[in-house]
């Protein structure tokens, strides 16, 4: 796993951020448009993950309640289940449960890669190799950033076998500066067709105190649907599943004590209230992602479990929308979101 280290939100153009990449020491400069929008930066760059207004980044505290919100929750056993981080320690210290990713030095050869889902996939040439790390499991999540560019590859079903021979089931390529979504109906290397980065619990962001975007989840049952943002379904015949891109919330009323919720859990907990959870991908109900990290700790990863799913409302961010083929979304405290959310 690699180590980042966390960037100043509000670098001048002449920070540098450097990061430990597969045992060499890079600098990243400013991405060339993100200073002028900071949202969510990813640890290690100096990139967004996402404009600022993007709707990973916008929160959703005032946005009207789903009117298919019992019935959603209703599919995913919300009454009786608890949210399940998926994530943390696995009980080989260097394999971790989670999402793993690497910053890819702006040199790193790019190599193609044969798609099963060719259609809906970026050609590429993406800049994977024989220290890229992959997910475990079925999935095989492989996703680089390169510093330099901005830019994000995420793979799924991923197999290295060199610059000629390498298959993937399906890739995205994401310019992380702008808002664009991907065309409507496409997958990407995630279900819905979303990036899969800007979900993902990250252990420098929970414990710096702030984790300003929503966090990626999963649900057994999705319909044959999906909802902006997403760009894709992979459901069954059965509209009382949630579409892809559903988008829930946290009670603001919802509390753990201090003794059963560290600081790190609270981070968590404030996140789901004000940003949410959006639905990705088809898994176990109420699973939400997080990062391949050796620090996350078992304590860290259990205290979350004790978050009930019935504590949770779908929402109805539709209003939130400024073009249906843009993540770009309407603030709060805007004209656009004033006239269409609140």
């Amino acid at each position: 796993m690699h180590r980042f280290v966390r960037c100043p939100r509000a670098a001048g153009a002449a920070a540098l951020c450097v990061a430990v990449v597969a045992g060499a020491v890079i600098s990243a400069l400013p991405s060339r448009a993100a200073a002028q929008s900071w949202g969510t930066v990813l640890p290690g760059t100096q990139c967004p993950a996402f404009p600022a207004d993007d709707v990973w980044n916008t929160p959703v505290t005032g946005l009207p309640v789903a009117a298919d919100s019992a019935t959603w929750l209703a599919s995913m056993d919300a009454s009786s289940a608890f949210l399940h981080p998926d994530y943390g320690p696995s009980g080989r210290k260097k394999k971790p449960y989670g999402i793993p990713w690497q910053i890819v030095a702006p040199s790193q050869p790019l190599i193609s890669v044969r798609f099963r889902y060719a259609s809906e996939s970026d050609p590429g040439p993406y800049p994977l190799s024989a220290s890229t790390p992959v997910e475990g499991g079925s999935d095989r999540h492989a996703i680089m950033v390169n510093p330099d560019t901005c830019t994000l590859y995420e793979l799924y079903d991923t197999h290295y076998h060199g610059k000629r021979r390498s298959t993937a089931g399906s890739g995205a390529i994401w310019d992380l500066d702008s808002d664009a979504l991907r065309p409507a109906g496409w997958t990407s290397a995630d279900a819905a067709g979303l990036p899969i980065v800007p979900g993902l619990v990250d252990y420098d962001e929970v414990s710096s105190g702030t984790m300003d975007h929503a966090i990626r989840f999963t649900a057994q049952c999705t319909q044959q649907a999906f909802v902006w943002p997403a760009r894709h379904e992979a459901g069954q015949d059965d509209t009382d599943c949630p579409p892809m891109g559903a988008r829930f919330r946290l009670a603001s009323s919802f509390s753990l004590p201090a003794s059963q919720c560290s600081t790190m859990c609270q981070t968590v907990v404030t996140t789901m209230k004000t940003y949410g959870l959006i639905l990705a991908d088809n898994g176990t109900n109420w699973y939400f992602q997080g990062t391949a990290d050796t620090r996350w700790t078992d304590t860290e990863v259990d205290q979350l479990k004790q978050i009930p799913a019935s504590a949770f409302v779908a929402v109805d961010e539709s209003c939130l929308m400024v073009s249906a083929d843009s993540g770009q979304a309407y603030q709060p405290g805007t004209t656009g979101y004033t006239d269409g959310c609140g």
